[in-house]
Formats: structure tokens, C-alpha cells, sequence
């Protein structure tokens, strides 16, 4: 099936591990053109090196999501190397877990710049060039807690959301041009992040990580983890494709089920 994703030029944030880096080496897989950034340039250049066994056709820069400048030197960098962008995927990592009384303002202004500040910049980057060529996907990843929230994540439940209702708005000013916003709301997904949470839980419950997991599973009717894979199938083989071109505005699920919400 041809998707249209060859030559497509890409950015994937916080592509590194987990979910981005699964997403950058399906898009590489299919001929695109794709530059991936993170704040952990060990991390960075471990998975360019592994990712350029996929193809060539990657670039990678160190980047901050919570400086303004870190994300303005990256998005120079990559339009001087590729053009235009046609794609863009805003993935980041979890802000601090945590409740409201335990949460200090300063992890509220880190994640609000992390999750939906550095979303908004981005966009902000690409939408000139793809408003010019009248062909554009912005593809942000979420969380299954802009659906349900999730205990000990107030950040996230929070911003999340408002991210969710930042595309939602933005994808009814652009669609005109031929652009789409849509976000991919992950459930349980096998990553750094995900045993993060799981280490938290099994030291509060006097559990073995592996038996967190195991009921992390079991919430999903599917009865198992996702793997980045998943998601990244969603966001760059459909979503970014020329056969999704009559969906924006949306919020899909990639979670084995788990969210009970009817829409």
C-alpha cells in the first residue's frame, strides 16, 4: 500500500527511546526523511546510530522542550537541512507524577512548557511552510488521561488535556489549508516512563515491579502491555498518511481497550 510518505520530510520530538523513536524508525521505513531530537544527547546519538541502520535519510539535534530556544535552534536546524516540514509529531516525556499537594509550582511551569507550551511552539514552527503547500499533518502524543485521568498524575492529566483541546481548536483554523491535527492517546505502553511509574507503585504497595505490571495489563481487556510499536503504527502509517486525509480534529485510542469512555 503506497502511503505517500516518501520523501515526506518529519520531526519526531523526544525520539530517543520509547514511543518516538518507534515512531521516527517507521517513518524512516517508509522513505521519509526524518529528524529526531532530545534533551539526552548520549540517548540521541545511541538511537541515531541505530536508527540509520533503517536509512540514511535522518538527522538528529539535541533539544530541550522546555527552552524556547533549544526549540527555535532545532527547527533552524532542520529546515536548513530538509525545507519544509510536512510532518510533525510532538511526543515528549511525562511530567513529574505527583498530586496537588504534593506538586511545587515549579513542577507546574515545567509541565506546562514540556507538554503543551513546546507543542504549541512547534506548531507554531511548521505551519507557515505547510500552509504554503497546502499539505500538512500535526500529529500529538498523548495519553489515555485525557479520557480517564490516572491516579498521582495531576500534571499530566492536566496538560495533557489542554493539549487535546489546543488541537482540537487549531485543527478547525487550518483544516482549510489542507492540514490536519490529530493526537494518539496511548494506554499502558512497554517504556522508560512506564516502569518510572510502575517503580513508584511498587514501592508504595511493597510489590515486585514485575507484579505491577502484570496488573497494569490486566485493566486492559486485551490483558497486556502495548508495545511503542503499536503507537507508532497509528501515528505514522495512518494518521500521517494520504489515506487519513478526511481525519482531523480526533483523539485515538491505542490502548488494548482499557478506557471505558464512550467517546
Amino acid at each position: 500500500m503506497n502511503l505517500g510518505l516518501k520523501n515526506k520530510n518529519v520531526i519526531v520530538t523526544a525520539a530517543s527511546k520509547g514511543i518516538g523513536k518507534a515512531i521516527a524508525k517507521v517513518f524512516l521505513e517508509e522513505g521519509a526523511n526524518v529528524a529526531i531530537c532530545s534533551s539526552n544527547i548520549e540517548n540521541l546519538i545511541e538511537a541515531g546510530k541505530e536508527l540509520q541502520s533503517y536509512s540514511e535519510n535522518l538527522i538528529w539535534k539535541e533539544c530541550d522542550l522546555n527552552d524556547e530556544n533549544s526549540i527555535g535552534d532545532f527547527l533552524s536546524f532542520v529546515k536548513e537541512k530538509f525545507g519544509t516540514i510536512d510532518v510533525l509529531v510532538n511526543n515528549c516525556g511525562g511530567p513529574a507524577p505527583g498530586t496537588f499537594e504534593t506538586l511545587s509550582d515549579e513542577d507546574w511551569i515545567n509541565g506546562y512548557k514540556q507538554v503543551l507550551r513546546s507543542a504549541a511552539l512547534f506548531a507554531k514552527g511548521v505551519l507557515p511552510g505547510m500552509k504554503e503547500k497546502g499539505w500538512g499533518r500535526i500529529i500529538n502524543i498523548t495519553s489515555i488521561s485525557v479520557k480517564q485521568p490516572i491516579e498521582n498524575l495531576m500534571l499530566s492529566n492536566t496538560f495533557r488535556a489542554g493539549l487535546t483541546g489546543f488541537a482540537k481548536t487549531l485543527s478547525r483554523e487550518i483544516g482549510q489549508f489542507g492540514i490536519t491535527v490529530n493526537n494518539v492517546a496511548p494506554g499502558y505502553t512497554m517504556t522508560g516512563r512506564l516502569r518510572e511509574l510502575a517503580e513508584i507503585r511498587a514501592e508504595k504497595q511493597g510489590k515486585t515491579v514485575d507484579e505491577i505490571f502484570a496488573e497494569m495489563g490486566k485493566t486492559a481487556p486485551l490483558n497486556r502491555i502495548g508495545e511503542p510499536e503499536e503507537i507508532a503504527n497509528v501515528a505514522a502509517v495512518f494518521l500521517a498518511s494520504e489515506k487519513a486525509a478526511y481525519v482531523t480534529g480526533t483523539t485515538i485510542q491505542v490502548d488494548g481497550g482499557e478506557t471505558k469512555s464512550l467517546l
